[in-house]
């Protein structure tokens, strides 16, 4: 336990942060459903400082929240722009988008990092349920908070834990800049305690919580299979892709979180590629118009924009995070930390299930059929069928349209653009789309059954 000043040092050796705020309590939440930790109750918090501990943690916060130093609050304002959860990922969107590292695998990322937040979020939850202890302001009203000060119990930190578990993700996935994950977390946590709604032990309590759930959830994206190289060979033959060193062919043996195997939604065979269904649907993609004029130059923006580093992938991050600073759900971290997570972990399935088509089936592209087709721009360097973008796209649209309702049709529409932008270009077939939008729709259900069980609605 921190005693005297003891904690007023190790707290001033930290560097200067902030992150979000809470409003509104999810008085349940650490009884919902878990990734990859046992339940919220594996958090292993032990009780809050007592009280005479908690008043000297008063009288150091009434001091550093009166601080005026224009980086403190620059760094509350950052880190309380969303819920605990939002810089977060948002900082693996912007990396993929700059091209930055996050992993060998963007699925990768996204899925550990979310469901290791989510996971400490719900321990977090729970060891404050258990505890209820009140806000710094409550107990002494001197304490001058600097952003709105939640309506959930204060301890552990919801912020801490979150900015642990990501940060150690991250690190794991970057070793290189584990030492600039771990500053930016400390700011995150800290952050909090300058803003005059957390107390120290609540940080040093929900860190160490964070902690121990990154550590579990490393272990499981160790033993994944992603780190096994692919060990085939390209088959050759009629009707089969041409090409060496195929991108992704080992992902067709990865672990998936919820499928019971690669092939659970395997999408029928495809026609052979000299049928009469084939060749009318080559026609089809021949006939498309790409010519670079003014009439077609919405449908060759939109194939251009699908094929950028935004619109591969994070482009639904995008939308959730804009959505999810729209709704206000920095009052409910909780319900954005579960968003976040449901939304990583069906595209990290769905793209296992997608390559175990491709590589079951090594159907040729358009182009190698008709190699005096000129795609707007050059195919993916992997089989053809079923559409990776459709399978994606469908998935995350699915799953985005069950958490937000009001924008089903919308999310929809954008997520049916993204797979028939793939025929626009010339570097898919309809019925590689077909397929991957059905397959997508196929693993999205099952991760909606799951979360219409996880608890959240009570």
């Amino acid at each position: 336990m921190l005693r005297g000043n003891r904690f007023v040092r190790q707290v001033l050796i930290f560097t200067i942060g902030v992150n979000s705020v809470f409003a509104q309590d999810a008085p349940y939440a650490g009884d919902w459903k878990t990734w990859v930790i046992a339940s919220g109750k594996d958090h292993g918090v032990p009780p809050p400082p007592n009280a005479a501990d908690t008043r000297d943690e008063l009288e150091w916060l009434k001091g550093v929240s009166k601080q005026n130093d224009p980086r403190v609050v620059d760094q509350i304002r950052y880190w309380d722009s969303g819920p605990p959860s939002y810089r977060w990922m948002d900082l693996v969107t912007r990396r993929q988008i700059n091209g930055e590292p996050i992993g060998p695998y963007f699925v990768r990322a996204y899925a550990y990092v979310s469901m290791a937040i989510y996971d400490a979020t719900v321990a977090a939850w729970n060891a404050k349920q258990m505890y209820q202890r009140a806000r710094p302001s409550a107990a002494d009203p001197a304490i001058q908070s600097r952003v709105s000060v939640p309506h959930s119990p204060s301890y552990p930190s919801d912020y801490a834990a979150t900015a642990a578990a990501a940060s150690a993700v991250m690190a794991y996935l970057v070793p290189s800049e584990a030492a600039a994950f771990q500053t930016m977390a400390e700011e995150a946590a800290k952050s909090r305690l300058y803003a005059g709604v957390e107390y120290p032990s609540d940080y040093f309590a929900g860190w160490e919580l964070g902690r121990r759930v990154a550590e579990q959830v490393i272990a499981k994206a160790r033993a994944d299979g992603s780190d096994a190289p692919w060990a085939g060979t390209v088959p050759t033959g009629r009707c089969l892709w041409t090409g060496a060193n195929p991108g992704n062919a080992a992902a067709a043996n990865w672990r998936p979180l919820l499928m019971t195997s690669p092939s659970e939604f395997r999408p029928a065979p495809p026609p052979p590629c000299d049928s009469a269904e084939v060749q009318a649907e080559l026609a089809a993609v021949r006939a498309f118009p790409r010519a670079l004029t003014t009439a077609n130059l919405n449908t060759n923006a939109k194939a251009l924009y699908w094929q950028t580093p935004e619109g591969i992938f994070p482009w639904a991050f995008v939308q959730l995070n804009r959505w999810i600073l729209e709704d206000k759900l920095e009052k409910n971290p909780p319900l954005a930390a579960r968003a976040y997570a449901l939304l990583g972990a069906v595209g990290y399935d769905a793209f296992i299930a997608s390559q175990d088509g491709k590589f079951a089936y090594w159907y040729p592209r358009p182009a190698q059929l008709d190699p005096s087709l000129v795609p707007l721009f050059p195919a993916p360097n992997f089989p053809s069928y079923p559409s990776n973008h459709s399978t994606f796209s469908a998935a995350r649209a699915e799953v985005l349209a069950y958490l937000f309702p009001d924008r089903a049709d919308s999310i929809r529409t954008l997520g049916k653009e993204a797979g028939d932008s793939r025929i626009w270009a010339g570097i898919h077939f309809e019925m590689d789309n077909q397929a991957g939008v059905t397959l997508g729709k196929r693993v999205a259900q099952k991760f909606i059954a799951w979360a219409g069980n996880d608890g959240s609605g009570r």
